[in-house]
């Protein structure tokens, strides 16, 4: 039998573990890209667990023609898989995604699901179809999101849910079993491709809103950012405020509380507690918020 994983992130290099265990004795093709220069490492990474595994490894954006391909399993794949390779696969070809589909198809959905104060997200095995996450579900299971989690916490868990989904349909998916059900499409919803720009935290907006960016947007990524003075600031972690204002400048700061740093925004105020000012340490807040003269984003 050969299996083709399509894969990438961390979330890819897991999937490829857990394959590697349950198929003892089918021929596995890996498949992956380099990263964003944004982004956490992981072709590397990747390639190296193909080659301890046995299976064959290359480095590519899209699985090139001619090869025979009994199974096609693709794991946090950007790039859409056109018909012309999906349906080579002669016990079908299947898609992870990380949300309830219909809901948040396309781009970065853990991240927009906590951006927009999402109490949960999801995973799906679906069928590869000629449009974005429109195929026939096979399997899904919702994942919590805790309102303090970061996306390093959430992620851990959706990856986690991958490799049980996974292990609980892998044999019908190698026997050309596996049933799927038609999505709803009139409740579809997507997500854009997300930027590195689009993590500027906008002091105006709500607490509620500044705190969810933030946590969406820290380790492993790349962070929430404003500017101090002209210069990059990176916001790692922030709290709520024990603080009501009824009076303040978006931006702010407005001196110690607790162990960070208050800063006001468009409703009140969040408590910043690890910072890290362009490509220095990363500092408790208040090593670098030194006076109340300070408004952060100008």
């Amino acid at each position: 039998m050969n299996i083709a994983l399509l894969c990438a992130t961390a979330r890819g290099l897991r999937v490829l573990e857990a394959l590697a265990a349950l198929a003892s004795g089918p021929s596995i093709r890996v498949v992956s890209f380099r990263e964003e220069a944004w982004e956490p490492p992981f072709l590397d990474d990747i390639r190296a667990a193909a080659q301890r595994h046995g299976a064959r490894f290359t480095e590519a954006r899209l699985l090139d023609g001619g090869e025979p391909i009994d199974l096609l399993l693709a794991v946090s794949w950007r790039y859409l898989i056109p018909p012309s390779v999906y349906t080579r696969a002669l016990l079908g070809a299947y898609l992870f995604h990380d949300s309830l589909l219909p809901a948040y198809r396309g781009f970065a959905p853990t991240v927009w699901a906590m951006i927009n104060g999402e109490s949960s997200t999801g995973v799906t095995l679906l069928r590869m179809a000629e449009g974005a996450d429109e195929g026939d579900v096979v399997d899904q299971r919702r994942v919590p999101i805790g309102p303090e989690e970061t996306i390093a916490d959430v992620m851990a868990r959706v990856t986690e849910t991958y490799v049980d989904v996974l292990r609980a349909n892998f044999d019908a998916l190698v026997a050309g079993t596996a049933v799927g059900k038609p999505q709803d499409h009139a409740r579809a919803t997507y997500g854009c491709k997300r930027l590195p720009a689009d993590a500027r935290i906008d002091w105006s907006a709500s607490s509620v809103s500044i705190l969810n960016l933030i946590r969406a947007s820290t380790s492993p990524y790349p962070g929430a950012f404003t500017t101090l003075d002209g210069k990059r600031l990176t916001v790692w972690s922030a709290s709520p405020s024990p603080r009501v204002y009824a009076g303040g400048v978006p931006g702010r700061v407005v001196g110690r509380l607790g162990a960070g740093v208050g800063v006001l925004t468009g409703d009140g105020a969040i408590v910043v507690t690890e910072l890290q000012l362009d490509d220095g340490p990363r500092l408790p807040a208040a090593e670098l918020l030194t006076t109340l003269s300070m408004t952060l984003g100008r």
